[in-house]
């Protein structure tokens, strides 16, 4: 991970410099937010960690500009509540007091970043999709991850990347679905001052930016067929053309891919490129749904609440016997990220010394497994129906998006994946809506809207 320190921090650089780096990140220091700007214009960052008394406002709005989208945690010295609630109001995720605690800031490493997930496998499937991974690693073979929604293909893809030869240098990941369709083209190769509206510098692209190291094209099914053909010339030749650029830069990288979707059946429809294909599926690893993996739910409801109780102060918990077989029961059609989601809720939620049966519950209160129940299925079904009679299909469009997307708290991505659209056409939809004044979940922090 890329840490970016912004502002002088009371002279507490050096303190959480250190800290940050014993949890491997790499640190850069800058004293203002012009600066800041500047510098992840060339080599971009992971986080920003400013000093709260800098304009962070400002800040965001500089990089949003300049499509550069960073998570802020602000610092300060001391607890001060005001300073405090005002970096949260201006954009801010955290906010940290000084001089820092190396297990706080250890936290709020992993939960902003989400990048200290270690990759647990108890499932014989699941094992040997690690075994191939391992296997395969040291090489520089482009890999194409396939798997549901949520089942943790950013995961395994960090995790080849740890251990193959470029372990030291970058990893990049880039969200194809969340990047709008018209900045994308930039976003992965850079662009030269003046190319085109707001371009006022050259700003270097995700494909630089992980020179000698590792790009992650998540999501790649949702990238267009012109800029496919851009992609395939970057993986032949190994060289990009910046949007405005007039001569080629040479870049050395690993290329690694994730897709939820079926990209055989996209070629065969027309909607990706058959020889972009072989390119990135020299290896595919597929991540079973964590329906056929039962044997990694307690270890990964284990991880989720130890990790969860750390972010937020609690004691150490364990999973009572009925809420682990709670857990068992339920089909987690989300995968890893609703259980991930739902361990988070229980943690807050439970009161006991264990997490019990009745702090595992879903988004909007129920508890976990109850969807599961045929009587309730059948129940469900038939009030659905009677509310149907008298409504417009695009009534009831609307509502199916919105309660999906609310069930997804928020996640783009996997609500597209349950609704059996794109994301494009999911945020093209939402934009609608919001534009005739619904109200729009906003996504999950870290996830663009």
């Amino acid at each position: 991970m890329r840490l970016l320190i912004v502002g002088p921090l009371g002279g507490q650089i050096s303190a959480a410099t250190k800290i940050a780096m014993e949890h491997g990140a790499k640190v850069a220091h800058v004293d203002t937010i012009e600066q800041a700007t500047t510098a992840l214009r060339v080599r971009g960052a992971d986080l920003l960690m400013v000093d709260a008394r800098l304009d962070i406002a400002a800040l965001i709005a500089a990089n949003e500009a300049e499509h550069i989208v960073v998570p802020v945690v602000a610092a300060g010295v001391g607890i001060d509540p005001a300073l405090a609630a005002r970096a949260i109001r201006q954009g801010a995720r955290e906010y940290i007091s000084l001089p820092p605690d190396p297990e706080l800031i250890a936290a709020v490493l992993a939960a902003v970043c989400d990048d200290e997930r270690p990759m647990i496998a108890e499932d014989a499937a699941m094992k040997q999709v690690i075994q191939l991974a391992d296997q395969i690693a040291a090489s520089d073979a482009s890999i194409m991850i396939t798997g549901e929604s949520g089942v943790g293909k950013e995961v395994l893809a960090r995790y080849v990347h740890k251990k193959s030869k470029r372990r030291d240098k970058p990893f990049i990941a880039v969200n194809c679905a969340a990047i709008p369709e018209n900045l994308l083209e930039s976003e992965l190769f850079g662009h030269e001052k003046g190319a085109f509206t707001g371009a006022v510098a050259r700003r270097i692209g995700k494909f630089e930016e992980a020179d000698g190291g590792t790009l992650l094209l998540d999501e790649i099914s949702e990238m267009d067929l012109r800029l496919q053909s851009k992609l395939l010339r970057a993986l032949q030749e190994r060289v990009i053309d910046r949007v405005g650029g007039s001569k080629p830069v040479p870049v050395n990288i690993r290329v690694l891919a994730t897709s939820n979707r079926d990209l055989s059946q996209m070629v065969r429809a027309g909607e990706f490129r058959e020889d972009l294909l072989y390119r990135l599926n020299v290896v595919n690893l597929r991540i079973p749904p964590l329906r056929e993996r039962k044997d990694d739910l307690a270890a990964l409801s284990a991880f989720f609440i130890d990790k969860y109780a750390r972010a937020n102060g609690r004691p150490a918990r364990r999973l009572s016997p009925g809420g682990l077989a709670q857990v068992m029961a339920h089909a987690w059609p989300g995968n890893v990220r609703e259980l991930e989601n739902a361990m988070h809720r229980a943690v807050l939620l439970a009161n006991g010394e264990d997490v019990g049966a009745e702090a595992i519950r879903a988004p909007d209160g129920a508890p976990v497994g109850k969807r599961d129940s045929t009587g309730d299925a059948i129940e469900a079904a038939q009030a659905a129906a009677r509310n149907l009679v008298g409504r417009t299909v695009a009534e009831v469009e609307q509502d199916l998006i919105l309660e999906t997307l609310t069930h997804c708290l928020g996640n783009r991505t996997h609500a597209a994946h349950i609704l059996g659209i794109s994301i494009r056409t999911l945020r093209n939809k939402l934009k609608q809506y919001s534009d005739d004044g619904a109200k729009i979940p906003p996504p999950p922090t870290g996830q663009a809207a």
